[in-house]
């Protein structure tokens, strides 16, 4: 295990980003080591998870959790191993997840973490394709997507952390599955590595006659991320009764000034439902979850891709990066060594 610094290194936030968040939003500041008193664990963060719903957290406009305060580290998942334990149902050197944010080390009575076999997944898959993204996908597509054998499912954000598993899950259900992505390379990964039926390449194509001829039948699930003028397109082509999982719009993320918004009349008239969901609100769906997910990523038939960057202190660049569309597959921080990989 590497030697304990004398400091915590820490990314806070320094203000609060009006559109795109910029490097000046964060600061970066080495506090006191934490001590594990009684019952308490204290662990290295190993992995941080980057995702869209941390600029919603570094707004203070209302949503569906409270916003990180100014001066405060922001928030984040993250994987990490135990480094002195003073609770008895933790060891040293045990794996955990947990929701420790940004920062090299953290300390809490580990009512907030999980343990983690790394025999049975790699370890970073707990904040990814078997963690909160791969849970999304899951609850989204199957508890208000509700597919079935020969229908058609369309995901924006195809290529990312919960487009990818909501088209795989799609498939091993019977579906067809039509992805959504913004490059030539993210449309041939989707199809080629996993399996998708066909891909449309937003940011080239025509939207609502690609996704026609994409989508012959038309669509019955839409699995909503980005919003804006791709949700505009494909209510041009969905059926009666089609189901809309409602779990993101991050095109949207970072406006300024009023978007607008689609037309909303082919919902009435194909007496279609839409509906917005937040995944910490299905707790009680995680032991489903994991039961038929986790052998199917062991099995290879749930693919997954991480795209890693080295060292806390890239962590806003990353982030950055996210909502300009730079990552491929899950973003991740590689914060400190994984002992697991070798």
């Amino acid at each position: 295990m590497p030697p304990r610094p004398a400091t915590n290194r820490q990314i806070r936030l320094k203000s609060r980003p009006a559109g795109m968040p910029s490097a000046g939003n964060f600061e970066i500041a080495d506090a006191p080591m934490p001590a594990a008193g009684d019952g308490a664990v204290l662990r290295r963060t190993i992995y941080l998870s980057l995702d869209p719903y941390m600029r919603g957290r570094m707004s203070d406009a209302e949503s569906y959790a409270p916003p990180v305060a100014v001066g405060d580290i922001m928030c984040g998942h993250t994987v990490s191993q135990v480094v002195e334990s003073r609770n008895p149902d933790f060891r040293v050197g045990d794996f955990v997840t947990g929701y420790d944010g940004w920062q090299q080390f953290a300390v809490s009575n580990g009512k907030d973490l999980r343990v983690l076999d790394p025999k049975s997944a790699p370890i970073s898959t707990a904040i990814g394709v078997l963690g909160m993204p791969g849970m999304t996908a899951f609850v989204g597509l199957m508890d208000i997507g509700q597919p079935k054998p020969g229908e058609t499912v369309v995901v924006s954000a195809a290529s990312g952390a919960v487009g990818a598993i909501v088209g795989q899950l799609a498939k091993i259900k019977g579906c067809r599955a039509v992805g959504v992505a913004g490059s030539p390379d993210k449309c041939r990964y989707v199809v080629d590595e996993l399996g998708f039926d066909a891909c449309v390449n937003y940011k080239t194509d025509d939207l609502a006659p690609a996704l026609r001829a994409a989508c012959p039948g038309g669509v019955d699930i839409y699995f909503e991320n980005v919003g804006g003028r791709l949700f505009a397109a494909v209510l041009r082509v969905i059926n009666r009764g089609a189901r809309i999982p409602l779990c993101g719009q991050i095109s949207e993320y970072n406006a300024t000034a009023d978007p607008g918004g689609p037309n909303l009349r082919p919902l009435l008239i194909k007496r279609a439902m839409i509906k917005g969901f937040i995944v910490s609100d299905h707790p009680d769906r995680a032991p489903a979850f994991l039961k038929e997910c986790a052998p199917l990523v062991k099995a290879g038939r749930l693919k997954y891709r991480e795209d890693i960057v080295e060292g806390l202190d890239k962590a806003p660049a990353a982030l950055i990066g996210l909502f300009e569309g730079r990552n491929f597959g899950k973003m991740l921080v590689r914060v400190s060594a994984d002992p697991t990989r070798t």
